[in-house]
């Protein structure tokens, strides 16, 4: 296992992240995971184990249970909580009232207050805002999130799901207002949905935020357990067909990521892995399993590499289509490299 430099900062990140979506099971998020506490307690410490030093989650997560879920675990098997980096998020609908969601300075104050209740511990490493708020100025978001640093509930903040014209707002607000910036993005990033490289790659590496992906097997559809002519009966992608992904592109990804992993005796899931990995804007990215088996799988990743060759193939296969302004600006810029 690597740890990598989260954005600009001094805090070192294990490559592979826990995610906690499948810890407990309420509301909607039945269709993640619905995994007891003594089978939470097992994944936690098989990460732990493995090398993962980083916890992701969130406080809509089965309706809070999943931050209660990861605080119970980390007391529970008697982990050093200094040892551990643990990220949540704001921004989802936490109550009925008119002021349960969102990023307001009543609603952000409010609910981390209430992750570090459920959580049981004195900060978090890592507080993201969970998305964009149209309702809610930047400053008043941005200038709540300080105040959190400040009174040292929180230690570093990020944002997750945002445009790239967003965050580059954000973070010449904080410039300006000399407040706590964003250090990372937490966005959707797979070989087979390779959208975030037309504007939020250039941004994260100019800026120097570290980017943490979530669903790297892009619900499941990389796992192996489908192809063009395989279609699973089981996992999530049965139950919650998400996030939206070009299937016929997809499947031809596949095929060429079967190939590879037949060749080098591993898993189509951890070509997939692998090949986010190898790639630069790439701090960590978030695994979540249901079953021992899964998590095994996802660890064994880190010690998957991956040739010039194999990447060329990769790359070729999954490419973006040109893009306007993106093929100008590679046009007009290539006398200036």
């Amino acid at each position: 296992m690597k740890y990598n430099l989260l954005g600009n900062t001094g805090l070192k990140v294990s490559e592979l992240c826990l995610g906690t979506m499948t810890f407990g099971g309420r509301g909607m998020w039945t269709a993640i995971g619905t995994l007891p506490q003594d089978q939470v307690n097992s994944l936690v410490k098989q990460a732990v184990d493995g090398g993962i030093n980083f916890i992701d989650t969130a406080n809509v997560y089965s309706e809070g249970l999943s931050e209660q879920m990861t605080g119970k675990a980390v007391r529970d098997l008697g982990l050093n909580r200094s040892d551990l980096v643990v990220a949540t998020k704001v921004r989802g609908k936490m109550g009925e009232g008119p002021n349960d969601s969102g990023l307001s300075r009543k609603h952000i104050l409010q609910q981390a207050d209430e992750s570090l209740q459920r959580l049981n511990m004195d900060y978090i490493d890592l507080y993201q805002i969970h998305g964009f708020d149209a309702l809610t100025p930047l400053e008043e978001t941005l200038d709540a999130l300080d105040s959190l640093v400040k009174a040292g509930k929180v230690r570093h903040i990020g944002c997750s799901n945002l445009a790239a014209w967003q965050i580059m707002k954000a973070l010449g607000i904080s410039a300006r207002e000399h407040l706590s910036k964003f250090v990372s993005l937490q966005a959707y990033y797979t070989i087979a949905g390779r959208d975030l490289e037309r504007e939020l790659v250039p941004l994260l590496l100019d800026q120097k935020l570290g980017l943490m992906v979530w669903s790297p097997l892009a619900g499941g559809l990389l796992s192996g357990k489908y192809g063009r002519d395989v279609e699973s009966g089981e996992g999530r992608r049965a139950n919650f067909d998400f996030p939206p992904v070009n299937k016929d592109k997809a499947f031809d990804i596949i095929d060429v990521m079967r190939e590879i992993a037949t060749a080098k005796d591993v898993t189509v899931a951890q070509i997939a892995l692998a090949w986010l990995l190898h790639q630069p804007a790439v701090t960590t990215v978030i695994v979540g399993a249901n079953k021992p088996q899964q998590l095994a799988d996802n660890l064994a990743s880190v010690n998957v590499e991956l040739s010039d060759d194999e990447l060329a193939q990769l790359d070729e296969v999954s490419q973006l289509a040109p893009e306007y302004p993106g093929w100008m600006l590679e046009r007009q810029g290539a006398d200036r490299k």
